[in-house]
């Protein structure tokens, strides 16, 4: 399929039916590894589209907040078995619209399954609490109870996992949803809608619009009728729309940037700890919030840890991500690579030393995709650009520092505070660690990106806003508590 004449074009989703939008403009998208290829033409829908979303959600809330909650997971346990037996097509699908390699997109699967397994029980523990009161005759206890018309916005990097889990607890908790996907991830949401409705979401529950940030997010924004937006992406974004929601009453709840760091201390293994860096600062590209960007090496061994990193930068097999042995993909689009290359200019520019990559990858069939080298700079200052900016890159910055204490002063001088990790083998240090790195998710001896879905997650500082996603939390943001008190 070359060309737009050949591209499908797809609808908005809106009160169980495909609609157009009244617009009637389109906009593309595209395999980022063969920027040729068209996968589908999406509409780009107005203020108008969005409003008719949220009022067919509105309509739907009172009778699915009026479902059992039990029944209510029977949807998502449905889904477990739809999300399994179509595995490898979502996985095809996310390869080619993202540009991940298979086997990340594989990967991406199997963490939305095990979510869902997660989430299908909640609908059993929608929870309150039965407390003793002073008076023997009140009986008080409190439940949960749903917001109504809620908001999601997703981000392209796990445009299945993020837009699952934030969908599924939303709806179990009894709320009813309006989605808007990532442009750049239009056709694998398709699929996540397609899935919902046959593992039995009733029509208005969920809700699609694709289209613009700048319009689609303006109205999540200011709309009174969406009591909640979930958003996963940029810092700047999140922040604005949190204050244009909450000015009406709204709830917000945020996952946004990271600039992760990580410490290898003298006493690690320095296999499992290069090996674990790479895993998290350079597979999917660095595209991942929880990636590890920032490195801190004590001088006695930082030569060997930067000349092992560089060894493995430049093993990478970097083509179409749906070649089996492909260890990189391309970027998601043009302004991802851009930004790559603006920050590699910059840190040179400031004098990082460029160890390995930096570099638009375009030998043979490269030059179609924006595939880019995973890089690693050396002789990095805490002042420096690459240092505080978040790049969503494959790019690791390795610090040189005098001891554990430098180290930990400066991973924690940063105005995100998302994930981390430390590789020792001191329990001391480890434990140290633990307590005063300034993180919402923290890791000894492990990946920064290592994570699973029972337990919450989140971060500290401007990498987040409200409660935590996932885990234990997953329902605090979808629902209010009342208290009830009752005389015979």
């Amino acid at each position: 399929m070359h060309g737009t004449e050949l591209a499908p074009i797809y609808q908005n989703y809106i009160n169980g039916k495909w609609v157009s939008s009244e617009t009637g403009e389109l906009y593309e998208s595209i395999n980022p590894a063969n920027t040729s290829e068209v996968l589908g033409r999406f509409p780009k829908s107005s203020i108008d589209d969005v409003r008719l979303a949220i009022e067919a959600a509105k309509e739907a809330f009172p009778g699915w907040a009026n479902t059992a909650a039990p029944q209510r997971g029977e949807v998502i346990f449905k889904l477990i078995h739809l999300l399994a037996r179509d595995k490898e097509e979502l996985a095809y699908t996310i390869t080619k619209e993202v540009g991940k390699s298979i086997r990340e997109a594989r990967g991406e699967v199997t963490k939305t399954i095990q979510a869902m397994k997660q989430f299908s029980g909640e609908a059993t523990r929608l929870a309150g609490e039965t407390l003793p009161s002073y008076n023997e005759e009140i009986f008080a206890y409190t439940i949960r109870e749903p917001l109504g018309v809620v908001g999601v916005i997703a981000p392209y990097n796990f445009p299945l996992g993020i837009g699952v889990w934030k969908i599924a607890p939303a709806i179990i908790a009894g709320n009813t949803v309006v989605f808007k996907p990532a442009s750049t991830t239009s056709l694998i949401s398709v699929k996540i809608i397609e899935l919902f409705e046959e593992a039995g979401v009733p029509a208005g529950v969920i809700n699609m619009v694709f289209g613009s940030g700048s319009v689609i997010g303006k109205e999540f924004g200011e709309n009174k009728e969406l009591k909640a937006v979930s958003f996963t992406g940029s810092t700047d974004v999140g922040v604005a729309l949190g204050k244009a929601v909450t000015q009406h009453g709204g709830k917000m709840q945020a996952e946004m940037g990271g600039k992760n760091p990580a410490i290898i201390l003298e006493d690690a293994d320095l296999d499992l700890a290069v090996d674990s860096i790479v895993t998290s600062g350079f597979y999917d590209n660095g595209q991942r919030c929880t990636g590890t960007s920032r490195l801190f090496v004590p001088k006695s061994i930082y030569r060997e840890v930067v000349d092992r990193l560089v060894a493995k930068a430049e093993s990478f097999i970097i083509q179409d991500g749906l070649n089996e042995e492909t260890t990189n993909g391309p970027v998601i689009d043009e302004n991802q690579l851009n930004t790559y290359l603006h920050y590699v200019q910059t840190a040179i520019d400031e004098g990082a030393t460029l160890e390995t990559g930096g570099k638009r990858l375009t030998d043979g069939d490269l030059k179609n995709g924006y595939f880019v080298a995973p890089t690693v700079f050396s002789n990095m200052r805490p002042d420096m650009t690459i240092a505080r900016e978040e790049i969503f890159g494959p790019v690791i910055g390795v610090f040189e520092v005098e001891d554990y204490e430098e180290a930990l002063a400066m991973a924690n001088d940063i105005e995100f505070g998302l994930s981390s990790t430390i590789y020792t083998k001191d329990l001391e240090k480890a434990f140290h660690f633990v307590r005063n790195i300034q993180s919402g998710v923290t890791h000894v001896n492990l990946p920064s990106t290592y994570f699973e879905n029972h337990y919450p997650f989140g971060g500290k500082k401007e990498s987040s806003i409200g409660p935590r996603e996932q885990g234990s939390t997953a329902l605090d943001f979808w629902t209010d508590l009342k208290t009830v008190y009752m005389k015979p």
